[in-house]
């Protein structure tokens, strides 16, 4: 009988369930995607029914590929962070679709709000500017615009959570007495948790108007004391611990062992992020990141981070596929884009959902610039993909000024990590190494050895340097004076983006 760990990652486009040994190999996986809903301009929701339902068909699919007798021993969740869930606990159906961190209904909110002590207001509590992107003025829209919403939460008729609290409380039992918890990782992205406390912040529910009883307990990321077990006859067909949960950025700065302070990782998805330890302490920034929880580890000191967050990277792809046709499948944007030897002159910044790190800019509005007729949709793809280069680099240059570590090589994971065309750019213009690990599901990894960390399965994060290995290592290659051309061009570009929502 051979033990395994099992994590579910529930991101922003697909839920998967992998199945881990104590090497950190993957054992079995599962994956499936659900819808995106659009009603209107700026407005991106989930099925929280749909999530659920796609996270208990991964779960059974995964756990059937065990060999029999072997165990599964604990779970850990990872999720796509700051996408809001507000539900019936007597009836466990949610009151609206889920509100989705890209969505940006929220802005007239943000705006009045920065009106009385301007953007920064909240972040010297909690390390975040005030943007649509975070969970609190979400929750706030949906307690101003939906009918007796406000009414139920002051009854506790209506429980609060991102997507790891949705699952959590469905998987302990849900309308049975399923535990209503998030971690500190999640919380640090509500705009509501006071990073020196670890607790929600008072003044700031009292300013948003939301009601502390509709939010979860918040919790270390990996618990040696489980929220509660999977049922016996529910998706894993076993009961075992659910003690493990990160959001999934730090699920990835875990999976990728960057446990001492400069250690980062870049993570390619729908968006893309960049997280750096920077230990024990609180670093505020001034260049536009954001301080944000790295993880907790029991009752170990809480570690925090610095984070360049970019909205819109992968997003572009499936958007190129999606709406424009120009590809059948997201994997042949490198095919597509290596027809051309360069981007033809052109850039291609994606503000769909304004700007993200490092300017918070919502006015931003998506652009190609400097088009010719020379330009084909080679160049299209080919500046499409040069764009997630591009904010990496800007989110990079802004972590260096913030925390005077220049880094040497950028560990990266992610879905995007499969395509040469863009590593190598990135190498090329960052002028450092980028190494992708033999593992690049290291957001579920980080999951599970959050999980694992709280049930004895590793004994402490030595155990989880000693699983990482590189697995493809891209070198820089371009002339420094190419990259700084090619790098201002972009600036330019970026420029020509704002103002365009008044």
């Amino acid at each position: 009988m051979t033990e395994y760990i099992a994590s579910l990652d529930q991101g922003t486009t697909s839920t998967r369930c992998i199945i881990f040994d104590h090497r950190g190999q993957i054992i079995a996986a599962a994956q499936k995607e659900h819808r995106q809903i659009y009603p209107q301009p700026g407005w991106v929701e989930h099925d929280a029914l749909e999530i659920w339902q796609r996270t208990q068909e991964v779960a059974r699919q995964a756990a059937a590929q065990l060999a029999p007798g072997d165990r599964l021993i604990g779970l850990g969740i990872t999720n796509q962070r700051e996408t809001v869930v507000v539900w019936d606990p007597r009836s466990g159906q949610p009151y609206a679709n889920a509100i989705v961190w890209q969505d940006t209904r929220s802005k007239e909110i943000c705006d009045d709000l920065a009106r009385d002590g301007g953007q920064d207001r909240f972040r010297p509590k909690t390390g975040l500017p005030l943007a649509t992107y975070f969970s609190g003025p979400k929750i706030k829209w949906m307690l101003d615009n939906l009918p007796g919403l406000r009414a139920a939460a002051e009854r506790g008729e209506a429980l609060f959570g991102n997507v790891d609290s949705w699952l959590i409380w469905n998987l302990t039992g849900g309308t049975n007495g399923g535990a209503h918890v998030t971690d500190v990782t999640n919380a640090s992205r509500t705009l509501l948790m006071n990073l020196n406390t670890l607790d929600w912040d008072e003044e700031i529910l009292a300013t948003l108007g939301i009601p502390r009883a509709m939010l979860p307990r918040i919790v270390p990321s990996s618990a040696s004391s489980a929220w509660g077990t999977t049922a016996a006859d529910g998706a894993f067909q076993c009961v075992m611990p659910v003690c493990g949960d990160l959001g999934d950025q730090q699920a990835a700065l875990v999976g990728q062992a960057c446990f001492a302070p400069g250690e980062a990782k870049n993570t390619y998805g729908t968006g893309c992020f960049m997280l750096m330890n920077t230990g024990s302490a609180i670093t505020p920034s001034q260049s536009g990141l954001l301080t944000t929880l790295g993880y907790q580890f029991g009752q170990q000191p809480a570690v925090y981070a610095l984070e360049g967050s970019i909205a819109i990277t992968g997003a572009l792809v499936q958007w190129m596929r999606d709406n424009l046709g120009l590809i059948s499948h997201s994997a042949e944007i490198e095919t597509l884009a290596a027809t051309v030897s360069d981007n033809g002159g052109i850039y291609f910044v994606p503000a769909f959902s304004g700007l993200f790190a490092p300017y918070w800019r919502s006015d931003a509005r998506g652009a190609i610039v400097g088009m010719t007729r020379y330009i084909n949709k080679g160049h299209l793809a080919r500046a499409a993909l040069e764009a997630t280069a591009y904010q990496t680099r800007e989110v990079l240059e802004a972590m260096h000024k913030d925390s005077g570590v220049e880094l040497k090589t950028l560990k990266v994971d992610g879905g995007m990590v499969y395509n040469e065309l863009l590593m190598q750019f990135q190498a090329d213009l960052l002028g450092v190494a980028v190494v992708r690990p033999k593992v690049a599901e290291t957001t579920a990894l980080g999951a599970a050895y959050a999980a694992g960390l709280a049930i004895g399965f590793w004994q402490g994060t030595d155990d989880l340097r000693d699983n990482w290995q590189a697995g493809r290592v891209w070198q820089p290659a371009m002339p420094p004076e190419t990259r700084q051309a090619l790098y201002r061009g972009w600036l330019k570009a970026v420029e020509r983006t704002f103002n365009w929502v008044e």
